[in-house]
Order: structure tokens, then sequence, then C-alpha cells
């Protein structure tokens, strides 16, 4: 008699998804902001780029390899991803030992430190990145001459050109002078005419990753969608402007690719809004009010710190379960 039931141990629904998969689309996401950033800053860029791709890759393999004695995990491209994305929150210029240091710290602190992929608490690529701004912040706030800011036409009180070798939030921050709308370069902001660390310089190929991530359902709409809402909505309240805010600095980069970290956001989409929502209006206020220009890692960082809380309010009902009155 053939047998009716099959008994096996979960997972009983399948799917193409796995981890694999889903680190090598968002390398491919990746790619259009990847290619802005090495056409705006040529060399340098391209030396940035593979010297923390090679310290991430390094890094991870000879902890695996000598501390934690487990095969390699490299194929799966997450220390790719990491590599990738802390050098597109870098200047274009930073020494490459500065860069390896960074990458060492990403891997080895932000990452393995906790046991791997899945368990880490922070972004990693973010981590790598703040301990390089707190160490070297003169480097680190360093840019190259010759590209635009992304203001046209604008000198500072002391009459020195200011469209060069600065990004434009450290000159709207520095308070140097007058800045009317007028002088903003919104075009050349979404296109890659602007100055500022590799991945925050094409808003546009970073929007394309955004709907190439959505596409092959990587991510949702929730994270990226409530930032820049919230940061939108800020601004303007603050007296800003929302579409200057979204398209200069590197809002775009960490709403698609960062804040969206499986490991590190909420699991729910209810949660996934508020954690968007806070880190619009978190990376705001420091714009606004803090000493640094740039406040979208610091507000990643710290909402990846309340994920934890949120996943505990923000739960998703047991079936079976009666809602509580």
């Amino acid at each position: 008699m053939e047998p009716k039931l099959t008994v096996s141990l979960s997972p009983h629904i399948h799917s193409r998804n796995s981890i694999d998969r889903c680190m090598w689309n968002v390398i491919i996401a990746l790619i259009p902001a990847l290619a802005v950033a090495v056409w705006t800053f040529r060399t340098d860029a391209v030396l940035t780029i593979g010297v923390c791709v090679a310290a991430c890759l390094a890094t991870e393999w000879l902890i695996e390899r000598f501390l934690f004695h487990r095969p390699c995990t490299l194929a799966n491209g997450s220390a790719l991803i990491t590599g990738l994305l802390l050098a597109f929150n870098l200047p274009s210029i930073l020494p490459w030992w500065m860069a390896v240091i960074g990458s060492v710290v990403a891997i080895g602190i932000g990452k393995m430190s906790f046991g791997g992929l899945g368990c880490n608490i922070w972004n990693p690529a973010l981590v790598g990145r703040v301990f390089l701004l707190i160490s070297f912040p003169a480097a680190m706030t360093t840019w190259p001459t010759g590209v635009s800011s992304g203001l046209t036409h604008f000198s500072g009180a002391s009459g020195a050109d200011a469209t060069t070798g600065a990004t434009l939030l450290a000159t709207l921050n520095s308070g140097n002078g007058q800045i009317g709308l007028d002088n903003v370069d919104f075009l050349g902001m979404a296109v890659g005419q602007m100055n500022g660390s590799l991945g925050e310089v094409g808003g546009i190929a970073i929007l394309i990753g955004l709907v190439y991530l959505l596409c092959t359902r990587v991510i949702t709409w929730h994270i990226p969608i409530s930032i820049i809402a919230s940061a939108a909505l800020f601004s303007w309240a603050f007296g800003g402007n929302p579409l200057l805010d979204i398209f200069a600095g590197g809002l775009l980069l960490g709403a698609v690719f960062m804040a969206t970290d499986y490991v590190t956001s909420p699991m729910t989409h209810t949660g996934q809004l508020i954690y968007g929502f806070m880190i619009g209006f978190i990376t705001i206020v420091i714009r606004r009010y803090g000493s640094y220009p740039e406040g979208m890692s610091f507000a990643i960082l710290l909402m990846n710190s309340f994920t934890p809380l949120i996943n505990r309010y923000c739960h998703p009902r047991l079936f079976g379960r009666r809602k509580k009155k």
C-alpha cells in the first residue's frame, strides 16, 4: 500500500530565494552607482573600491580559516557587498591604508566578531565608515578638487570659489555666504556631477538599483520609501528644500542599500515603516543641528540598535491566537 502521508522536517514550502541569490542581486543593483562613481572620480574610484573589496574579502577569509576553522563563505557575496558599500561611503582620495583599516574594522568588528553573516547587530560597512570618520576626520572630509560641489556660480563670504573641493552639504553647513536654490545644480546632482563619497554622487543610478531590487523582490518598498518620505517631510518642516536633502549626501544610498539590510532591519512591515521614519527624521536633525553635515550613517546605526525592540513590539499575530483587547 502506498503511503498517504510523507513526514519530513521543515521547510515544506520552497522558493528560488537563497542567501547567494539575494546577495548577488544586490551586487547587480550596485553596478549603475559603481559606473557613475568611476565616471566621476576615474582612477581614484577604481583604486579605493579595489582596495576595500580586496581587504574585506581577505579579512573574512583569514578569520574563517584561522579563527573559526570553518569553510569559506566568500562565494555568497556578502563580504563583496560590504567592501563595495564601504568604498561608496569614502572619499575617492582617501589614502589606501585608511581604506584597509576601515575594511578590517567593518568585517572583523562589525561582522565577524558577532559570529558572521546573520549575527551582526549593526551594518558592517557603516561600522567601518564611522570608525574612519571618528579616527581620521580630516581625511574623511577632504574631497577632490576639480569636481563640482553641486552649486553653480557661487562664492562664499571670503570670495573663494565654493564649487570645487567640497560637497554640497558641507558648503551649506559652513554658513559661508548666502546660497539660493537657483544656484543648486539639481540635474548635475542627479546624474553624478557632484562631489562627495563615491556612492552618493549618482542619485538616478541609485534609484535604478532600487527599481531592480524591488522587481526581484530582494527588498520591499517600506524602508526606502519611508526614509525618503520622512526626510522630505522634516526637511520641509525645518525650512529646507526636500529635493535638496534627498539628492545631496548619502540619503538615497543609505535608504536603498544599507538601511534595508535583512539582519539589522525589522522583520515586519509595520516595524520597517517605523524604522524608516525615524532614520529620515534623525538624519535631518543631524544635518540641521549637528556638527557633521551628513547624518545618514549615524541614523542607520542608531536605529539598527533599536531593531530588536521594534521586532518585540511589532510582530505578526500568531495563527489561531486572538487579538488582545
